[in-house]
């Protein structure tokens, strides 16, 4: 019988009481200090923003500080109080925190929760990080460019209360688990990061030191192709059609066409075919997207492809030649473009067909191993922190204590 069994039989066997967050805590809002007030030296600070992007569950010690005339006007976290941030571009995000373990108070900015407790500091961090509260938060949470949980509310989610020494017990296991999924971790991604490495060489190695290749303008391989120019008042923010502009380019659409619109125009001017490569000609420059063939209109002249022979050059070969980035961008006044003139100058190395067959063979098998969340090592980083999630999960489920 392990440790935590034998207290969990021990202090409670009728199962654990679980409380609102209000009965164990006080929840107040964050202060005002913002990322202009931030300092070389003096008092130690948390900016909300740092909560997604700096800190782990636990910290003691800051990134920043502030002024003693800013921080007279702030509010604080003590030491074993939880920093939660309140809003965020996203719902996943939203309430994540940090458990502030510093000796002495830290001035915390708005959009936060200080929420002060009489529970294992570490024990609650952990919680907050659960499926079980995030069920909870995502009822709470309003909004939609930006996602908030109001403070006050936070009162009413229900957690958990297990003994103390339980809380130490399940701190003591998920430290040793999280320490050891990290390192995993590590590993994997310094892995990955080579096997990148390794790929580019030898896709460069491919392309670009192939005796049987010839430089080849694109413009030779076929045509430079857009959609037709499609009209402001022809989009609607929901409709039938995507339409994709350069800002949504590879992303979730925001604008749409009619059916009716999108059949005319697809029947009458240039469409790119299943498996065609996409190309930004603005914005970011020569970004790719493979079209899967499923309605969807683009925006002219910023996004488009070459009507190629597959017969001579294979899409998935021109794919691999894309990632090297052979374009020469020119400056229209402040913006950089890629015109279509310049696409078609751009040369890239093509050799016989079977040689490309023999190329995309092997850089296939390497974009497996390095990118495909499906297969390869980032899904093997994904499986340990589904794994990790799996066990905190379990180890933070309680059978409910029953009235009498």
């Amino acid at each position: 019988m392990s440790k935590l069994e034998e207290l969990i039989q021990e202090l409670c066997s009728n199962g654990v009481e679980y409380k609102k967050l209000g009965e164990v805590a006080t929840i107040i809002r964050g202060g005002n200090l913002q990322k202009k007030d931030f300092t070389e030296a003096g008092i130690p600070c948390i900016h909300y923003g740092q909560i997604y992007t700096k800190y782990g569950l636990f910290a003691d010690n800051t990134f920043t500080f502030i002024s003693e005339s800013v921080a007279s006007k702030q509010k604080y976290a003590k030491s074993n109080d939880i920093v939660m941030a309140v809003t965020s571009e996203n719902i996943e995000d939203v309430c994540k925190c940090v458990a502030w373990l510093g000796e002495e108070p830290v001035a915390v900015s708005g959009h936060t929760a200080i929420i002060h407790h009489n529970q294992n500091p570490r024990y609650m961090c952990y919680y907050f990080h659960s499926t079980h509260f995030q069920v909870q938060k995502n009822r709470l949470v309003h909004g939609t460019k930006v996602m908030e949980v109001t403070p006050s509310k936070l009162a009413d989610i229900t957690i958990p209360v297990p003994p103390l020494p339980m809380q130490e017990e399940i701190v003591r296991i998920l430290d040793n688990f999280t320490e050891l999924t990290a390192e995993l971790t590590a590993e994997l991604t310094a892995e990955l990061t080579a096997r990148k490495k390794q790929y580019e060489y030898y896709r460069n190695k491919l392309l670009l030191n192939n005796p049987k290749s010839a430089q080849i303008p694109l413009g030779e391989i076929g045509s430079v192709s857009m959609c037709k120019r499609i009209m402001k008042a022809e989009t609607s923010t929901s409709g039938d059609v995507p339409f994709y502009k350069i800002g949504t380019f590879g992303k979730e659409p925001d604008a749409f066409i009619s059916e009716e619109t999108f059949e005319k125009y697809k029947k009458t001017y240039s469409y790119p075919k299943k498996g065609d490569l996409l190309i930004s000609a603005s914005g970011t420059i020569g970004r790719v997207v493979v079209f899967d063939g499923k309605p969807a209109y683009f925006q002219d002249s910023n996004i488009v492809w070459i009507d190629n022979d597959e017969s001579l050059v294979l899409n998935r070969y021109l794919y691999y030649c894309y990632q090297l980035q052979p374009w020469q961008a020119a400056t229209g006044g402040t913006i950089s473009r890629l015109y279509n003139d310049n696409i078609r100058k751009t040369k890239i190395p093509v050799p016989p067909l079977k040689e490309q067959e023999r190329i995309v063979a092997i850089l296939d098998r390497f974009d497996t191993l390095c990118n495909d969340i499906s297969g390869g090592l980032p899904a093997e980083i994904e499986a340990q922190q589904k794994q990790y999630e799996y066990y905190r999960d379990k180890l933070l489920t309680f059978k409910e204590v029953q009235d009498a």
